[in-house]
């Protein structure tokens, strides 16, 4: 299957690697990218000990006016259905970081509040 992603850098295979070695769950894209399998419980242990090996985030892309707009009505929205924890998306990105909020929450948030995500995520 073609992808547009680019292959994993080896610091990506080196930092899941670790990881591995830690016992954590890594699961493959279909462009071979190793990724953790978020289906597991969360290793804090494991991710601190590998945490020196994280590669640096990609550099973020400006998204257009009306992405982050809409991001920021999915966002509010949320929130007004009962998902008080849920972050505001960034100003420049629209893009939600996950790591506000944890594994828990994320996980209940598409457990439990299917209908709140689809009336506030129509197109998707």
């Amino acid at each position: 299957m073609a992808s547009d992603s680019p292959p994993p850098t080896a610091e990506e295979i080196a930092y899941h690697d670790c990881l591995k070695k830690q016992g954590v769950a890594i699961v493959y894209t279909d462009y071979g990218a190793p990724r953790v399998d978020k289906s597991k419980p969360w290793n804090e242990e494991a991710h601190k000990a590998c945490e020196p090996l994280l590669p640096p985030p990609a550099k973020p892309q400006p998204a257009d006016p009306a992405q982050v707009t809409a991001a920021q009505k999915e966002s509010a929205c949320l929130r007004a259905e009962g998902v008080s924890w849920y972050p505001d998306p960034d100003p420049v990105t629209a893009q939600i970081d996950e790591r506000r909020g944890t594994p828990e929450q994320w996980t209940a948030l598409k457990r439990d509040h299917i209908d709140a995500l689809k009336k506030c995520r129509p197109e998707r």
